[in-house]
């Protein structure tokens, strides 16, 4: 990607390549990688939303139900997080101003809440454990498609990023599946919990499927697709996953979302409170 070309191929990036959050760090600094404005804001969209799950599903570890599940969550989380570094690296490149760059730390710990795209389902609460696993269930379906398309992006950032990705977020598929069978078909009490937990994620749903002007600019140039592109695929594979499990998909009326423009829920200021909380109180520390 000499000269910025965020078009061609990098020494290192590549779709096939296993790209490190510090490869794309080193390739933005050095001018080698540099996002257009629209890519930029687009991958600050989903390195929000990963790193916002993994605060959220980094506070299962010893508390989870059973001891593989414990590794299970944090491991997901630890996937997630390094999705999120990967993009926002990416994504500082032009979001520094005056031709700068924004580092990931810079991104995650320096913004105010208005300034996060996260969308709203990746902020919910974890409630009890059927709870998150339903929130996986429908994020994990959701990834898997949209990095599945990436890997064909013409930011050949982007694509290598995606090409990685999707290989893990095909395993938080199939653990979030296998649970959502064991809970439906489990106990009474279990099959209850995981009926209820599906009502309370499914009005944020919503959101991860509406397009706006930024994902129709980047779907003309191929870099993105349109939200829209994912829903049948979506729908189809999870209302497969329900059908197994005896359960309906929840008819319940979508939330009215806004989290890609900054507007977010209640919830998003106290993830962000514990999350910022040292960098805030001693920037520039190293230990």
């Amino acid at each position: 990607m000499a000269g910025g070309d965020s078009n061609a191929s990098a020494t290192r990036i590549t779709p096939g390549n296993a790209l490190r959050p510090e490869d794309i760090a080193l390739e933005v600094r050095t001018g080698l990688a540099k996002p257009t404005d629209d890519v930029a804001e687009y991958a600050l969209r989903l390195g929000d939303d990963a790193l916002i799950l993994a605060q959220r599903l980094g506070h299962w570890i010893s508390r989870a139900p059973e001891l593989e599940e414990d590794v299970a969550l944090g491991n997901i989380a630890l996937d997630q997080l390094g999705h999120a570094r990967s993009f926002l690296s990416y994504a500082g490149g032009s979001l520094g101003g005056d031709g700068g760059a924004k580092s990931e730390d810079d991104l995650a710990y320096f913004r105010r809440e208005h300034e996060f795209r996260s969308a709203h389902l990746f902020e919910q609460p974890n409630g009890d454990f059927a709870v998150t696993i339903a929130r996986q269930f429908a994020v994990s379906y959701y990834q898997f498609e949209l990095y599945r398309r990436l890997t064909e992006s013409t930011d050949a950032t982007l694509a290598a990023i995606a090409a990685k990705a999707v290989k893990e977020v095909d395993y938080h598929r199939d653990h979030s599946a296998q649970w959502i069978l064991r809970l439906a078909l489990g106990t009474e009490e279990s099959r209850s919990r995981i009926i209820h937990g599906l009502r309370l994620v499914w009005p944020y749903v919503g959101e991860l499927f509406e397009d706006d002007e930024l994902t129709a600019r980047l779907a003309e140039t191929g870099a993105a697709v349109e939200p829209s592109s994912l829903k049948a695929d979506f729908d189809r594979l999870t209302g497969g996953v329900l059908a197994e499990a005896e359960l309906e998909v929840p008819q319940v009326p979508f939330a009215p979302g806004g989290g890609r423009r900054g507007r977010h829920s209640e919830h998003l200021g106290y993830i962000l409170a514990e999350m910022q909380v040292l960098a805030r109180e001693h920037p520039g520390a190293t230990w």
